[in-house]
């Protein structure tokens, strides 16, 4: 028994026996949960003493935002440490937590999503493209799969949202890492992957901007994010560059088609100084990974 004597008292989940997610169940109505996300990018800078330029976002967007790198030289030997930590976290908290006899089957799932962030895929489909690389898992092992991955917090399955019906689709999710330096231990940092990472990142900060995020459809067209905070909506579409005339139709065609009059953006790796595209704002990544969770986009 612990006496409160008006001093607070953090718990910390995520180990074998017991996560963050079920204190509900022996603290009820007791307790203020907390989520503590890897560094953001500001945090990041502050921790490295880096200069807000192109260079530092190659670095957060390599490895990441664990702490501890704060002790280590920013160059490819700091992967050794993320694969502690991933290592430990999937044996610990999943391996050994869920006792599954056969860790193969979990690895080879996580490099799949690892390969395939930001992707629309179901249970069903994850399942038969392993089947085709010959090995069998049942839909609905990847669901229960998943879920103990997003458990202990190694990714985040976003649902899909109906944005004309208001409602959430049963299948067809997107997944994102937590960490992009976990992420990019598992499959290697790759320039193709680069438009990926930026959708995780984005994905991750408005997290920290504390948005309840969801994958958005209207009229079959994907909208990459329908962000929720404080009752309101806004909507978000990511790409590494717009210059291109199908890419500007696609990323700006698709937020026009939402009939409400809730903000709408389009984050890109690419900087530009103009004027909106029919009220639909654009905004660097940069800019964008500085907003502090007090910010009104």
């Amino acid at each position: 028994m612990l006496l409160d004597e008006g001093n607070d008292i953090y718990i910390t989940g995520s180990n074998a026996k017991m996560l963050s997610g079920e204190l509900a169940t022996y603290l009820s109505g007791r307790y203020i949960e907390c989520n503590v996300y890897s560094l953001s990018y500001t945090e990041f800078l502050s921790f490295h003493s880096l200069a807000d330029d192109d260079d530092s976002l190659e670095l957060y967007m390599k490895y990441g935002g664990l702490p501890y790198l704060i002790n280590l030289p920013l160059t490819d030997q700091v992967f050794e440490y993320i694969y502690s930590v991933y290592s430990t976290i999937v044996y610990r908290d999943v391996v050994s937590r869920y006792n599954l006899r056969n860790s193969q089957f979990l690895e080879k799932l996580i490099l799949f999503l690892a390969d395939n962030i930001g992707s629309l895929f179901s249970a069903k489909k994850i399942s038969d493209f392993l089947k085709s690389q010959n090995t069998r898992i049942a839909p609905n092992q990847i669901q229960q799969l998943s879920t103990y991955l997003a458990n202990a917090y190694i990714i985040h399955e976003v649902s899909r949202y109906d944005i004309v019906g208001k409602r959430i689709f049963e299948i067809g999710n997107k997944f994102y890492f937590e960490n992009t330096g976990i992420r990019n231990v598992i499959t290697g940092y790759l320039l193709k992957d680069k438009g990926k990472l930026l959708e995780n990142v984005v994905y991750n900060h408005l997290l920290f901007l504390g948005y309840d995020v969801k994958v958005g459809v209207v009229n079959a067209q994907e909208i990459d994010f329908v962000c929720q905070r404080n009752n309101e909506l806004l909507y978000i579409q990511v790409a590494l560059r717009v210059d291109e005339p199908a890419t500007m139709e696609r990323e700006f065609g698709n937020l026009l088609k939402i009939r409400d009059n809730y903000p709408k953006m389009v984050i890109t790796g690419q900087r530009f100084d103009g004027n909106t595209h029919d009220g639909i704002r654009h905004m660097y990544i940069r800019d964008f990974l500085k907003l502090d969770p007090g910010a009104i986009l």
